[in-house]
């Protein structure tokens, strides 16, 4: 019974820092187009950690936004397509969740044209709209109302 007990607990301690690490990734998110610092910290810690799709596409929209904070233009195209590329690849796995159709939203509506990253900008805000009433979450609800 004791090693039930210390199972579950570990469990919810794992879990509650799974959750504290994407509390902290969120909450950074729009912080990192103006600081530099945050960017690069939130870029190293979801290169190590990407676990899940919603890590991977927070990866991917991190590496976009490092883009504005890379001076050489070749780095910054090579950069925002790693970003954009891990975007779609766990959009691809799970198209159905609204956060990371909000990544690609904040993304798309934010880049250059002449980046031609905007063709689900409709898409993703009609999805939001749908179904921002089931987010639970309420730091990413109020992204979600933010961006539409």
């Amino acid at each position: 019974m004791n090693k039930f007990l210390l199972t579950i607990v570990l469990f919810l301690m794992f879990n509650d820092v799974f959750c504290l690490d994407l509390v902290n990734v969120r909450m950074n998110y729009e912080k990192a187009v103006r600081d530099e610092k945050i960017c690069r910290s939130m870029l190293d810690e979801l290169e190590h950690n990407s676990n899940s799709v919603i890590h991977q596409a927070y990866l991917g929209a991190y590496q976009a936004i490092w883009a504005n904070h890379v001076m050489n233009p070749f780095s910054k195209i090579n950069t925002f397509n790693a970003g954009k590329k891990n975007i779609e690849q766990a959009i691809k796995v799970d198209p159905n969740n609204i956060e990371l159709r909000y990544l690609r939203l904040s993304i798309q509506k934010n880049c250059p044209a002449f980046l031609a990253y905007n063709k689900d900008i409709e898409a993703d805000t009609l999805f939001i709209k749908k179904h921002s009433d089931s987010v639970l979450d309420e730091t990413l609800k109020q992204m979600c109302k933010k961006i539409i």
